[in-house]
């Protein structure tokens, strides 16, 4: 297993390419196929990104208007954050709820915002689909190519039918680690130490730290 530098980075690098995922016509593609949307989508990303100096520059502001008005449509961003939050979610008020996803959203764009930086000459490589086709729920693999070993990327995705591309992105998994899994001990120390505030707080103070000294 890759130790947490790689697999921070690795993530980012998963995260950022959806991100980017502006550029694919989202509205004419109804109902794809999980797979067939990855494939679309991380080819059209890629393109993008390499031709985006502000993107690879890790532009902030860019990226997180991106993110804003092309990517959260098509993640189920909210499943995403009680998954990692876990039992106290239940607990949370609903300014709690949105004030944990717009402080988790804002750190992962920190995250992956630098390694934008390193998309060159990456390719991704969709895996056959396992599973059936009356699935509601289907994890999507892939493989991104570039030097070195490839390295696997899982999506978990959860049907939505008439939705976008009739699929939303609720979990992924880069060399063997579920990006939730990694999250929720570290949301668990701080919940336990001062509840839903606490982490509210931790992660707010984690995203000030990294606007001020502009650590991506």
């Amino acid at each position: 297993m890759a130790d947490r530098r790689s697999f921070v980075r690795f993530t980012a690098g998963a995260l950022g390419a959806l991100a980017m995922a502006g550029a694919a016509p989202w509205a004419q593609a109804a109902d794809e196929a999980p797979n067939a949307m990855m494939t679309r989508v991380s080819n059209e990303v890629l393109e993008l990104i390499k031709g985006d100096a502000a993107l690879q520059g890790g532009d902030i502001n860019r990226i997180m208007s991106v993110v804003d008005s092309k990517v959260m449509p098509y993640v189920n961003f909210t499943r995403m954050t009680a998954s990692a939050t876990g039992p106290a979610w239940r607990k949370a008020t609903p300014e709690q709820r949105q004030r944990l996803q717009s402080e988790f959203k804002t750190l992962l764009v920190h995250t992956y915002a630098g390694a934008l930086r390193q998309v060159k000459n990456q390719s991704v490589e969709v895996l056959p689909l396992r599973g059936a086709p009356t699935d509601k729920e289907v994890v999507v693999r892939t493989l991104i190519r570039g030097q070195g070993d490839p390295v696997q990327v899982d999506y978990r995705m959860e049907k939505t039918p008439g939705q976008g591309a009739g699929w939303k992105i609720y979990d992924l998994n880069v060399v063997g680690v579920w990006l939730v899994d990694n999250y929720r001990p570290q949301f668990a120390q701080q919940i336990n130490a001062g509840g839903v505030d606490a982490l509210i707080r931790s992660l707010s103070e984690r995203n000030q730290s990294n606007a001020a000294s502009g650590k991506t």
